[in-house]
């Protein structure tokens, strides 16, 4: 009976200890995490006055909210929507070309026999592996043998160059389609073309999901690479395009105060407005994208 009753002591506090621990951790995660975001999504709200004088939680007014966006869209003459447009562009030309070569490339990995496909495989591990920032000087080289230096091309095919999303389709297609379904199209007399695009691809949309909202998502954000490939404004994405509005914040640029200068709310505003696209797919897509991440979970 003091046995049990130690025991069922013990076991209370380890319950009591795991509770705190999650506590815990859940405290951090709103401090570091959570404090900024709903202090950057008032501060979109507030005028630059209140925004330095006024409590850092205190809601601003729709007004201001209104004079913000008002602000953002005249900054250089409406360049910020030239620039969401651009980023629109740059990262659906990559997303379309990513799913054309990524996924054909993954299912031949996985799929079928031939010369050099360890070695094929080993360098998509190793690419994979290698920072984006270490390849953007050999790229600018060659696309600068190729004239494409300034054109959406000069963004777009580099960040089509995704072999992430050729490992995950691997993956997937090594563990989660089983073969002897893709034998029975052939028998059925199926060409190898079909047995891909009518029997493989159907059962890849998880998959299909989940590389292509991680090459949105990466070719959104991308700032590097654009700022490198664009010599004009005019081309930038929204997110080389932040930099541009960073500068006229006399906050941070005291030399920019002037007609064209930003004040922090606007500044606010534009880096939301900048996340906006990845949020919505985000959510439009999330029941996919659950379905990707455990797709190839279990063998055939």
């Amino acid at each position: 009976m003091a046995m049990a009753t130690a025991r069922g002591r013990a076991d209370t506090a380890t319950g009591w200890a795991g509770r705190t621990i999650a506590a815990v951790v859940a405290a951090v995660f709103v401090l570091f995490f959570a404090v900024p975001i709903v202090w950057l999504l008032l501060a979109t709200t507030k005028s630059a006055h209140a925004l330095v004088v006024g409590p850092p939680f205190a809601p601003g007014s729709l007004g201001d909210l209104a004079a913000n966006w008002r602000q953002l869209l005249e900054f250089q003459d409406g360049a910020v929507v030239a620039w969401i447009g651009n980023s629109a562009l740059y990262a659906l030309g990559a997303l379309a070309v990513t799913l054309l070569v990524s996924i054909p490339a993954g299912y031949a990995l996985a799929m079928t026999e031939f010369r050099l496909r360890r070695f094929l495989l080993v360098l998509t591990l190793i690419v994979m592996l290698m920072p984006n920032t270490a390849l953007v000087l050999p790229i600018f080289l060659e696309l600068n043998v190729a004239g494409l230096i300034g054109s959406p091309l000069s963004v777009i095919l580099p960040m089509s160059f995704f072999p992430f999303g050729v490992y995950l389709t691997y993956i997937y297609f090594s563990t989660s389609l089983p073969r002897d379904l893709l034998a029975a199209a052939r028998v059925d007399g199926c060409t190898e073309t079909q047995v891909f695009t009518r029997v493989a691809l159907p059962l890849a949309t998880p998959v299909v999901a989940l590389v292509g909202f991680f090459s949105f998502v990466q070719s959104w954000n991308n700032f590097f690479l654009p700022f490198v490939m664009l010599p004009s404004s005019d081309g930038y994405p929204v997110q080389v395009g932040l930099t541009a509005l960073l500068a006229s914040t006399p906050a941070f640029n005291p030399s920019s105060a002037g007609t064209q200068s930003v004040q922090l709310p606007t500044l606010a505003l534009a880096t939301v407005v900048s996340v906006l696209p990845v949020l919505i797919v985000f959510l439009f897509a999330q029941r996919f994208l659950v379905a990707g991440m455990t797709a190839g979970g279990t063998k055939e």
